[in-house]
Parts: C-alpha cells; sequence; structure tokens
C-alpha cells in the first residue's frame, strides 16, 4: 500500500489540553508519513488554515482537541483517495460508553433523525460506505486533499461554526466528491452541562444563519426549528383549539421516538430524558438561526484577527515504511 504524507491538524485553545494526542500516540502510520500541528489561538477556522499553510502533507486530517481516533482511522481513510474526483473524506463523532447519563442523552439526542434531521449521522454509525453531502460530515473528523483545500482558499475565517459546511458546499458545486465513511468514527464527550448543550445548539444555528448569508448553500429542513419556535411564540394569541393540535402532535412523537431510543439503544436512563431534550434542541437551533439571520443580516462578519502559533510533532505513527 502506497501511504500518502498526512498532516493532522488539531486547533486549541490558548494553553488548553489536547486529548486527541493520546490516542494518536497508537495510529498504525509510518511515522516518516506522517505530522501533528497543533495551532493556538482564539479563531479555530483561522488556526486551521493558518496551521494548514504549514502543512507538509498531501492529505490534511482535522480533528478536534478532544478527538480520540482508533489505530486504524489513517489507513481506513486514505484508500479512499484511490477513487477518482475524490476530495474529502471523514466519519462521524460517537459519544463514548464511558461518559455520563447526560452527556450519554445529549448524543442520543443528535444521533435521532427526529431530534436533528439530516446531520444526525455525523454522530452515529449508520448505513454503508458513500459519497453525500456537507449535512454528514462534521469537522472534527474530517480529512481534505491539501492541493484542493489550498486551491479553494481553505475555509472561511468569518464563519465559526459551519465554516467546513460552507467550504464542502463549494467543493461539491466544483464537482469533487465528498465521502462519509461510517466506520471511520471518532469518540468525543458531549457537553458536560445542560446550559452547555443549550449554547452548543444556539451557535450551530447562529453559524447556519452566517453560512447562509455568506452564500454557502440554504437547506429547508434547517428551518423547521425556526417555524416550530415562531408557532409556540403565537399560541398565546390564537385562540381556537384547534391550533394546539400540531403542538400535541410534537408531544407524542417526542415520546414515541424516546420509547423507541430506549429500546434500540439499551440506554434506559438517558432515553428517558429525550422528552425534555428533543425541545430544547429545536427550539436552542431555532432561537440560534433566527439570531444569526438577524445580527449578521445587518452587516457581514470580518474576518478575525489575533496572533496563532502552530506547534509541528512528528513523533508519531508506527515506524513503518
Amino acid at each position: 500500500m502506497e501511504y500518502p504524507a498526512v498532516s493532522i491538524i488539531i486547533p486549541v485553545k490558548p494553553g488548553g489540553a489536547v486529548r486527541a494526542l493520546e490516542s494518536l500516540r497508537n495510529v498504525e502510520y509510518p511515522e516518516n508519513f506522517l505530522e501533528v500541528l497543533i495551532a493556538e489561538g482564539t479563531c479555530p477556522s483561522r488556526q486551521r488554515n493558518l496551521a494548514a499553510q504549514e502543512a507538509q502533507g498531501a492529505l490534511l486530517y482535522f480533528l478536534d482537541d478532544d478527538s480520540l481516533v482508533s489505530p486504524d482511522f489513517l489507513t481506513r481513510a486514505v484508500r479512499h483517495y484511490r477513487q477518482d474526483k475524490v476530495a474529502v473524506v471523514g466519519g462521524p463523532s460517537l459519544t463514548p460508553e464511558e461518559d455520563s447519563p447526560l452527556r450519554q442523552a445529549f448524543g442520543l439526542a443528535l444521533a435521532s433523525p427526529f431530534g436533528a434531521g439530516s446531520v444526525c449521522n455525523r454522530y452515529r454509525r449508520h448505513g454503508v460506505c458513500r459519497e453525500t453531502g456537507d449535512h454528514e460530515l462534521i469537522l472534527c473528523n474530517l480529512s481534505i486533499s491539501a492541493a484542493v483545500f489550498n486551491e479553494a482558499g481553505g475555509f472561511d475565517e468569518r464563519l465559526y461554526p459551519n465554516e467546513e459546511n460552507e467550504l464542502l458546499v463549494r467543493l461539491r458545486r466544483s464537482g469533487w466528491k465528498l465521502i462519509h465513511d461510517p466506520g471511520l468514527a471518532v469518540y468525543r464527550s458531549q457537553r458536560p452541562t445542560f446550559p452547555a448543550f443549550v449554547r452548543q445548539l444556539f451557535g450551530y444555528g447562529r453559524g447556519r444563519a452566517q453560512q447562509i448569508l455568506l452564500g454557502g448553500g440554504i437547506n429547508i429542513a434547517s428551518f423547521v426549528p425556526v417555524f416550530f419556535l415562531l408557532y409556540l411564540l403565537s399560541l398565546p394569541f390564537l385562540q381556537r383549539p384547534v391550533y394546539y393540535l400540531p403542538l400535541l402532535c410534537y408531544l407524542v412523537m417526542v415520546l414515541t421516538v424516546a420509547f423507541r431510543a430506549a429500546v434500540t439503544s439499551g440506554k434506559t436512563g438517558p432515553a428517558f430524558l429525550l422528552p425534555l431534550l428533543f425541545p430544547v434542541l429545536h427550539l436552542s437551533y431555532g432561537a440560534g438561526l433566527l439570531s444569526g439571520l438577524a445580527v449578521y443580516g445587518a452587516g457581514k462578519r470580518k474576518r478575525p484577527t489575533g496572533s496563532v502559533t502552530v506547534k509541528r510533532i512528528k513523533s508519531f505513527g508506527s515506524g513503518r515504511s
């Protein structure tokens, strides 16, 4: 097997810990074909771009500072690039089994088609390896051809989050293939608290709004939580009982999906939290999207500034050649 040189890029806050290094020390890949770049700063999209400029690999592999990988994740990823026009390969981000019941519940909510819609496959192993769009790929577990990334100008630094979605939409429009491999998974803990989960989903909605305003693609399904939020806000002004029928149907669906998740996942305790988490997920995302449209609609975000420090580490890999 031929081994392309790979540059793993990990953004981290100043002074932050990089848990991802723990599992990377066990990666099965020739040491002389692998480097790890730690980009320290306060704007992840800018950190990734600057690290990519210093990268020496033919492939860039983006991980988060807490992405825990399997030993064979690189050999599994690089084989997909043998196909014509493949520019991007990624997989899901799964919740570790040892996480707390609350974090397990967050993971179940995000992995549910009812909870997260078309992006649910970012958080679960589902189906077979396939060509896909940006909805199934996630930046904490994403590889990109360095040549394609540089030619496209990298990530739009005005975006965070959703910078990968905007780039992936551009690449797909240009005729490049994006591959989702369910077996190419990393493990990342979900947010530790309920308020943190709310902020996460609000940020996702805001990022989607920014992406839309910057021309990065519109998905009508993204607006369903907005319609739900506006519907709930209008209920006090609607006098007829029939207007409450959609809410009743929604609650029945919430309970049904939660019960099914308890049965199929075997995680009964976390699944019992889903009747609370599903509405929170939908409303937080919808509020974030509305906020993003209102704030960034008035004036597009400026590109960030600030220093970024990139540290290169080469003591990884199995040493095989």
